[in-house]
């Protein structure tokens, strides 16, 4: 079980890493939309991308808690967490729905940092957020999976080795309900070839997005991750810690915000008066603050209950949105306090800005959120 003193050490263990990656190398490489190569080789060395794999595999063996943690502590200092995200939320699929044979393959070469697994392959143009109509089909032949499909919005596919896939391998006309018939498979993308067609997207923050299509794409059988056409279900339960963890995320950038307002409020002095002692400064920081704050215990709270195996799809889906809420709040409050100087890539405000806006609508949209809260946790009648 994490204690709070294991918790604090492993923020001084990302402090420490991150000391080592000031702002100036992030400001280069989102002007450069770069990958931060370096910064999550220093992350896989010192451990923490290893943080779920359990000890016996090579991994720290750290619960959700613990990943929270690395996760908001990377966000706070500045850095983003984005670039290497996917290593701790895609790890539970594998974790909890691979073989044996599976695991004691790929999670020991992933902790050593001999592979990534930094890609998620389920998004597709057509389908959105409705996962069930994607279309992407993995036909069975002998001992391999052919996949043909169209993905979009798949990041980091050039800088990792391994990609959890979500394709139909029965078709949707032949299904009693819309979510059988979807299996997960793990592809290593080395030996993807020319059947694997990749097209970078530029969006508004450096994400290492992409468009991939797959063209018969040969995937081996023992690559399936736990049963064939129940890998919606599978998806499902790696969806609880991934917004737990962009939860953490927001949380991170939050207090990024907040650190830096209160600093800039302090120090910058304006008609001879800190701007700080103007409640019109003063008082969207301390709301800010207080929204943090209550968004983190409810991140808390859902982490805590995905460790001990508890249902949390609700508090999970309620971190994400309180998070993303206040990480926004925050990010706007920060800009006004910075003012002009906000917009400036120097200060970093505008670069974080970009950033957390991407979680008012991924991994899932806050206005999903709120439809899944009315339905399952109120009861209200299905809006759609």
């Amino acid at each position: 079980m994490t204690t709070d003193a294991d918790l604090d050490e492993l923020r001084r263990g990302i402090d420490a890493v991150c000391a080592r990656f000031p702002d100036a190398y992030w400001r280069d490489l989102d002007a450069r939309r770069a990958y931060p190569e370096a910064f999550v080789k220093a992350l896989t060395q010192a451990g923490h991308l290893a943080a779920l794999i359990p000890r016996e595999y090579g991994g720290m063996g750290r619960d959700l808690r613990a990943a929270c943690v690395i996760l908001e502590q990377i966000n706070r200092s500045g850095a983003n967490a984005n670039a290497a995200h996917a290593q701790m939320y895609v790890m539970g699929t594998l974790l909890r729905h691979g073989s044996e044979e599976q695991k004691r393959t790929w999670l020991p070469r992933i902790a050593a940092g001999e592979v990534r697994l930094q890609a998620f392959g389920v998004t597709e143009p057509d389908a959105g957020t409705d996962t069930t109509q994607i279309t992407t089909f993995a036909q069975r032949r002998d001992d391999v999976y052919v996949v043909n499909g169209h993905k979009i919005y798949i990041s980091r596919v050039q800088h990792s080795d391994l990609m959890i896939l979500l394709a139909r391998t029965t078709p949707a006309a032949d299904v009693a309900r819309r979510s059988d018939g979807l299996s997960v498979l793990l592809v290593d993308l080395r030996d993807s070839g020319d059947r694997l067609e990749v097209t970078p997207r530029r969006v508004m923050m450096n994400n290492q997005t992409n468009e991939v299509r797959l063209i018969d794409l040969e995937v081996p059988a023992v690559n399936l991750i736990g049963e064939e056409g129940q890998g919606f279900r599978y998806i499902l339960d790696g969806m609880n810690a991934e917004r737990i963890l962009i939860a953490a995320e927001c949380i991170g950038d939050g207090r990024f915000f907040i650190d830096r307002a209160t600093d800039r409020a302090r120090d910058r002095a304006v008609f001879g008066r800190p701007i700080g002692q103007n409640q019109g400064i003063a008082f969207p920081i301390a709301r800010a603050y207080a929204h943090v704050e209550a968004a983190s215990v409810m991140v808390q709270r859902a982490a805590a209950l995905f460790d001990r195996g508890e249902p949390c799809g609700a508090e999970a889906n309620m971190a994400k949105l309180l998070a993303a809420d206040a990480s926004w709040e925050a990010a706007n409050m920060a800009m006004q306090t910075f003012g002009g100087y906000g917009v400036d890539a120097e200060y970093d405000i505008e670069r974080k800005f970009r950033e957390t806006r991407l979680y008012q609508v991924a991994p899932i949209s806050t206005n999903l959120i709120l439809s899944y809260l009315a339905e399952h946790v109120l009861d209200l009648p299905r809006s759609f």
